[in-house]
């Protein structure tokens, strides 16, 4: 029986760089959300650990160090299961792109091995494994709107009930950008706390703190979010996670698509994706 996952699109809705570490890692507050789309991943019976690339975005990611490949070798040897897994991959996420799409293709691999060998999700071991694979995949795991804090990897539940459905816009301008380079370009001034509350209300009040050095290291981003504040009935209009990607929250569709067009016209060289918050 073949079983599919979506890997859905990571959003931060506020991301807020509070210090950095003597290990060289960050203290974050951050918002996530989930799109309703985003990257295809199923899985089949097979011999031994495979994985099939297809889709857009597929050809950077070939090779063993697929992050697929080491959500499912972790989960293997976690709960001493064999191999026999054969996953495909529909990359229609841009690669390196602050949306969290090798996070959220790890997190989908877990959830289709939880279905196939009737693991709960939830099991403490599953998020041990997740965040062994990155600060981001626990959160992808679970895929729905909560509060991020430490490297990104505390999660603290919170009522996303306000976003779920609003319209989203993402649109990238293209150019492929490393999350490191990024962090190592912010400022290290604390620009103050996360507020808590509605989710809504904390996101319109936040802010992210990498969108400066990405501006920095790749002004097509600021293009980006010029167009995107242009359009009518936008609600929220920001940079997600260390870009190069750029949301718009929008009143309804109809804005949205809109928008969707507008863009398309004046810039057909950028990808989009119009979907709706999780």
């Amino acid at each position: 029986m073949l079983l599919a996952e979506t890997g859905h699109a990571k959003i931060n809705l506020a991301l807020h760089v509070r210090s950095r570490g003597a290990d060289g890692y960050h203290a974050l507050e951050t918002l996530f959300a989930f799109a309703e789309d985003g990257d295809r991943l199923t899985l089949a019976e097979g011999e031994g650990l495979s994985l099939d690339l297809s889709g857009p975005f597929a050809g950077p990611l070939a090779g063993d160090d697929n992050l697929v490949l080491r959500a499912a070798r972790a989960f293997l040897d976690r709960f001493g299961l064999p191999a026999g897994a054969a996953f495909g991959l529909d990359k229609r996420l841009p690669v390196a792109s602050g949306i969290g799409g090798g996070s959220a293709d790890a997190a989908a691999a877990l959830r289709l091995l939880c279905r196939r060998h009737d693991i709960h999700p939830t099991a403490p071991e599953l998020m041990a494994i997740a965040a062994s694979l990155g600060a981001d995949v626990p959160a992808c795991l679970v895929s729905r709107t909560m509060r991020g804090e430490g490297r990104g990897d505390a999660l603290v539940p919170i009522d996303g009930e306000g976003l779920s459905g609003m319209a989203l816009l993402l649109v990238n301008p293209g150019p492929p950008l490393a999350t490191g380079p990024v962090f190592r370009a912010w400022d290290g001034r604390d620009r103050g706390v996360l507020a808590r509350g509605d989710a809504l209300e904390t996101a319109l009040a936040g802010r992210n703190d990498l969108e400066p050095p990405a501006r920095m290291l790749l002004p097509a981003i600021g293009a980006v979010l010029e167009r995107l504040a242009g359009q009518a009935g936008t609600r929220l209009v920001r940079m997600s996670g260390s870009g190069a990607t750029c949301f718009a929250l929008f009143e309804d569709e109809a804005a949205r698509d809109a928008a969707d067009r507008d863009i398309a016209r004046a810039e057909p060289g950028w990808w989009r994706l119009a979907t709706r918050l999780r």
